[in-house]
């Protein structure tokens, strides 16, 4: 994510161009909570439990452990070069190759397009899932679903253009919200518990409904766990305003990352006390509204699961907003960078928010809604989110890397940083590898989905590329990020 810079006047010990430093240890929880809650569990625990049923919440588990060492390398690199630009930076200074600079960073882009557009399925999902448990219209057909979910994103440009902020106070409401929303799930799980309806028993089942064996429907199931862990990488945006990072960064981000695991681990218990082994099976095909249907079930004579889909809604509609804003930016600051066309740097007059990049990446998404939904077999939460993570795992295989290489160089300050074990970065590497890797059930919708995106950026870097040689412009890009002094991701306003 970005931030807006300060119009407020800089201490002496800061430069006129610093970010103002507002973030304590609190406010960054939150944001790192709020960012990693969001849409993930409400999108992807159906698909979960239909890899492995009861031990639903083992993926969960092991995805939080795979994130928890990839957080090791992260704290090591944002303490050692404190500067908002995140993975693409890591890369920048590990390797100084231009182009492995520019994938990482559009990757980065995609994964923000794939995961809105994941929210937007699910919202749409979750709305109508509401209509329905109130008895105001049955659930439409998948037709009219996508074009609630493309009118949302259409929606998401228009307040993306009159320029929402980033504001850290506004995003602990939005926090809370989601916090409420998944707290109902677990209060629903427990009260069947409380009951004595709920079988433990089934907590410790492996249903193979997918007929993969234990080791291979684990891992697909901690695949798709790992969209609902991912969002703390976001977090090393807000360094450049956090007070004191190179102290608080660490035990933030782990706490952040714990209090998340607990509520997905919790969430998984009482998914697993109230349904029953064939509903758990069937909520693979509610896609993105299972949790909607767990409270329904288990909370029949109490009106919160009238109540509980809206709330839903509005927690993913807050991650789509965010990734949007993110993935608007970036394009923005690549462009500025030179390594996308120029064009796309534009920015609104009066408003001063990236107009072009807003544009650029909301045609992407709208073009990558219709492209999933007009497979009619297809999962479209399933396909959306397995991209997302996929995309995810390959930047964080190359972060990890990245740490491994840097432990060799110089820090950009002369503060003492967090150090990562120097076993870690290379086992989170080739778990992240392992989770992204063919063996992983994905269709192959997934892979065409991903690689098509990063050919879009390719064919607009190389174009970039031609046209700054040809007008002697320079064919470096990416030149802020050596000298560290500008945010390549800076929102413009």
């Amino acid at each position: 994510m970005t931030a807006t810079t300060s119009t407020d006047q800089a201490p002496a010990d800061q430069e006129p161009h610093q970010l103002k430093r507002v973030l304590g240890p609190w406010l960054l929880l939150l944001f790192i909570v709020g960012d990693i809650l969001g849409a993930g569990v409400y999108a992807v625990t159906g698909q979960m439990a239909g890899y492995v049923g009861g031990v639903l919440w083992l993926p969960f588990l092991l995805a939080f452990v795979v994130a928890v060492l990839t957080a090791f390398s992260y704290l090591e690199l944002v303490t050692k070069y404190p500067a908002a630009a995140g993975a693409a930076l890591y890369a920048h200074k590990a390797f100084g190759i231009h182009l492995i600079t520019f994938i990482v960073a559009f990757a980065v882009v995609c994964s923000g397009i794939t995961s809105a557009s994941t929210s937007a399925a699910t919202l749409a999902q979750n709305f109508f899932a509401g209509l329905d448990v109130n008895g105001w219209m049955d659930v439409p057909g998948t037709g009219v679903q996508t074009a609630v979910a493309m009118g949302f994103m259409v929606l998401l440009a228009l307040i993306n253009l009159r320029g929402v902020g980033e504001s850290v106070k506004f995003n602990v409401v939005l926090t809370l919200v989601e916090m409420t929303a998944l707290c109902i799930v677990i209060g629903v799980g427990f009260a069947v518990i409380g009951r004595g309806d709920a079988d433990m028993g089934e907590l410790l089942r492996f249903d193979d409904y997918q007929d993969m064996g234990l080791v291979f429907a684990v891992t697909a199931a901690t695949s798709v766990a790992f969209f609902s862990m991912v969002g703390f990488e976001d977090s090393v945006n807000m360094v450049e305003e956090t007070k004191d990072p190179e102290r608080i960064f660490p035990r933030t981000m782990f706490l952040g990352l714990g209090i998340a695991v607990l509520f997905y681990m919790l969430v998984a218990i009482s998914v697993v006390s109230v349904l029953s082994e064939s509903q758990l099976e069937e909520i693979y095909q509610s896609e993105g509204a299972a949790l909607v249907e767990v409270v329904g079930i288990g909370s029949p004579d109490f009106p919160i699961d009238k109540v509980f889909p809206f709330l839903a809604v509005f927690a993913v509609a807050n991650t789509a907003l965010i990734n949007m804003l993110m993935a608007s930016r970036l394009i923005y600051g690549m462009a500025r960078q030179r390594v996308l066309p120029r064009h796309l740097a534009a920015v609104l007059p009066g408003r001063r928010t990236p107009w072009a990049g807003i544009a650029f990446t909301t045609v992407l998404a709208l073009l990558l809604i219709w492209y999933v939904t007009s497979d009619p077999d297809g999962n479209i939460v399933a396909n959306l989110s397995a991209t997302t993570s996929l995309l995810l795992l390959s930047v964080f295989a190359i972060v990890n890397v990245s740490c491994l290489v840097l432990k060799r160089k110089r820090a950009d300050h002369s503060k003492s940083f967090f150090t990562a074990p120097a076993v870690v970065p290379p086992v989170a590497a080739v778990l992240c590898l392992y989770l992204a890797g063919p063996w992983v059930d994905r269709d192959g919708i997934v892979y065409q989905i991903a690689g098509g995106l990063l050919a879009i950026g390719l064919v607009l870097w190389l174009v970039t590329l031609l046209v700054n040689r040809a007008t002697n412009q320079g064919d470096d890009g990416f030149a802020d990020l050596d000298h560290m002094d500008i945010d390549p991701t800076d929102d413009p306003r």
